[in-house]
């Protein structure tokens, strides 16, 4: 029996863990992601304005800015210039590497145990591995959120914290507005002013760890089992036979990965674009001298508010340029994440 369909029989997402120690996972997953985002991160900027646009209004009340997604990339560079289409990148590398790293480890941990090869598993081990990391990740997304809605006036949607950026410099690396940021909350809203959201975060990226490592697994064994199909037959002395026919794919492809994470894309970008809205909305809330949201009061609150004043539809408001960016960073650091394990896994081997 051919190699690839051995593999294939393997429960979903257990193929690779065994062999990559969670520690090595937390890098690799953690580079894979900040690499994705580099590409990814102004697919971010655009998708944060159109989530903010028209914030607790009645559709066709107000003004719009950014329209579609060509033109809002437009807008952006008009309001901002170029490097607009990079703003809060920092902060966002931040993020990928401190959730990702988290997410990765405690995933590859779960492969460990086992629990990935009971049914449900793969769901259960990237549900609370997303969780975690969103946990720990979260004061750098708040930032990263705040930093690209901040624009000028004409152009501002939801509320403007006026964070100082300023320009890379050799005193001023290109984590100091982030830095600055960071300090600004901790003094005037205390440490818990830095997890404000995290209550929006924390089911966003659950969902979405869930369907991104659960359908990865999957799709890329699915994937793995078409390597070997038994559609052939042959006539000989004993009668007609099953015979296998050719892999399409070559052993070990990257195109393995790419197809696992294009279908991973699509069930990520469903279930997490209603939470990724909701989490835009509760990290650039403005908020009182106590620290509290001045337009939600949580999670269920800012959901109930959208769907009244907003309508249903609004949940979902950005969604092609929330594909554009969720889908190519799934993809990608899915790839990313596949490939470097792969490369860990050959310099342990030539290691013993």
């Amino acid at each position: 029996m051919p190699k690839s369909l051995t593999r294939a029989q393997l429960a979903p997402g257990t193929e690779a863990m065994e062999t990559v120690a969670p520690a090595v996972d937390l890098v690799l997953g953690a580079s894979a992601c900040c690499l994705a985002c580099v590409f990814t991160n102004p697919l971010e900027v655009v998708k944060t304005r159109l989530q903010l646009q028209g914030e607790l209004q009645a559709r066709g009340t107000y003004p719009r800015p950014y329209r579609g997604f060509v033109a809002s990339v437009a807008a952006v560079v008009r309001a901002d210039g170029l490097c607009g289409l990079q703003k809060g990148l920092a902060a966002g590398l931040l993020y990928q590497g401190l959730m990702n790293g988290v997410r990765f480890y405690f995933y590859s941990l779960a492969c460990q145990a086992g629990l990935t090869q009971q049914p449900g598993g793969t769901v259960v081990a990237g549900a609370v591995a997303g969780a975690l990391g969103a946990f720990v990740g979260s004061p750098a997304y708040l930032v990263k959120t705040q930093l690209q809605a901040q624009t000028v006036a004409a152009m501002a949607v939801g509320h403007q914290h006026h964070h100082q950026v300023g320009t890379v410099t050799p005193q001023r690396s290109l984590g100091w507005s982030v830095l600055g940021a960071l300090e600004t909350i901790w003094r005037q809203q205390g440490l818990a002013g830095l997890w404000r959201g995290v209550g929006g975060a924390v089911p966003r990226v659950t969902v979405g760890s869930a369907a991104q490592l659960a359908t990865f697994a999957s799709a890329k064994a699915w994937v793995q089992e078409r390597q070997v199909l038994e559609g052939w037959v042959e006539r000989s002395s004993r009668g007609r036979q099953p015979v296998l026919s050719p892999q399409w794919l070559p052993e070990d492809s990257w195109l393995v990965a790419l197809a696992g994470g294009m279908i991973s894309s699509i069930a990520v970008v469903a279930v997490m674009t209603p939470f990724d809205v909701v989490s835009t909305r509760l990290y650039n809330q403005p908020v009182d001298g106590a620290g509290r949201g001045q337009l939600y009061g949580g999670l269920t609150d800012c959901l109930v508010k959208i769907w009244r004043q907003e309508g249903p539809l609004a949940l979902y408001k950005g969604l092609g340029p929330a594909y554009l960016r969720l889908g190519p960073h799934t993809i990608l650091s899915m790839l990313f994440w596949d490939e470097l394990r792969k490369l860990a896994r050959r310099g342990q081997h030539q290691g013993t």
